[in-house]
């Protein structure tokens, strides 16, 4: 498949995957969910990559789902059949990184909102650019901040508090504190980003292939303490309702027009 949204380029067994939509950062419109859903799952059968870099093109990582798509916020419009079709779409995505046998390492400057949080949340390892900002941007325009496995990732990172805090509020979360919760193993300058990552490449690459896929397997399924399933269940039926209220529609536009939303609904 011949990508529109994503760079992909080979270095011998590496593949530096970058979102490439520098002029909305890297935003997840419908193109780019579908493009990361084929590469993503290819990676099972590709027995030439050993490690998959993820970063972002320009200014950002991924400042989440490119709400000027659906400026009118017409979750109410479908069925609700229809928007959980479209919601597992986004959320397969991180089961799919999850899934895959090469340790993906999260390469994050600037913007990582929303998807894009959820994105470098479910990479195996994260490295931190020093403009980087995080945050569950879901809660802050009528929905609910726990989607696309952030609410399964975030806790098993950095603790139910910090977790809480940063589910329940929205806020966003800087570089050096990201690294003093354990959310990202380095922080550095955003110039030197690729050397840092080449560094953590060249330690994996010291690995056998087998050896590698198979620590990142156990590794998974030893930190699991439930079924990343049941949690994605849980957080696209919560998802899609949200999706049906008013305050989604107003949290959308209030976003767009850059003001405070006025909710109405309890």
């Amino acid at each position: 498949m011949s990508y529109t949204t994503l760079d992909l380029k080979r270095d011998g067994q590496v593949a530096w995957l970058t979102l490439n939509r520098p002029d909305a950062l890297n935003a997840l419109n419908s193109t780019m969910v579908t493009e990361l859903r084929d590469y993503f799952s290819g990676l099972a059968a590709d027995r030439d990559t050993r490690i998959v870099v993820l970063r972002g093109a320009g200014r950002a990582f991924c400042a989440g789902l490119d709400l000027k798509e659906n400026a009118s916020g017409d979750g109410g419009t479908g069925s609700v059949q229809a928007a959980l079709r479209g919601q597992r779409r986004i959320s397969e995505l991180v089961m799919m990184m999850r899934r895959a046998p090469q340790p993906i390492i999260a390469g994050v400057h600037g913007a990582a909102c929303g998807g894009g949080f959820a994105l470098a949340l479910a990479a195996d390892v994260r490295i931190a650019g020093e403009s980087t900002r995080m945050n569950a941007a879901f809660i802050r325009i009528g929905l609910s901040a726990c989607d696309v496995g952030v609410s399964y990732f975030l806790p098993r990172l950095v603790g139910a508090s910090v977790a809480a805090e940063l589910l329940l509020t929205g806020r966003f979360i800087n570089a050096q504190r990201s690294l003093a919760t354990g959310l990202v193993s380095e922080v550095v300058p955003d110039g030197e980003m690729e050397a840092a990552v080449r560094r953590l490449v060249d330690d994996m690459l010291l690995t056998s292939p087998v050896g590698l896929r198979l620590t990142k397997e156990c590794l998974n399924a030893s930190i699991d303490a439930g079924s990343l399933e049941q949690v994605i269940a849980m957080e696209d039926r919560n998802q899609v309702l949200c999706t049906q209220t008013n305050d989604f529609r107003e949290g959308v536009l209030a976003f767009l027009q850059k003001r405070r939303p006025q909710y109405t609904e309890n």
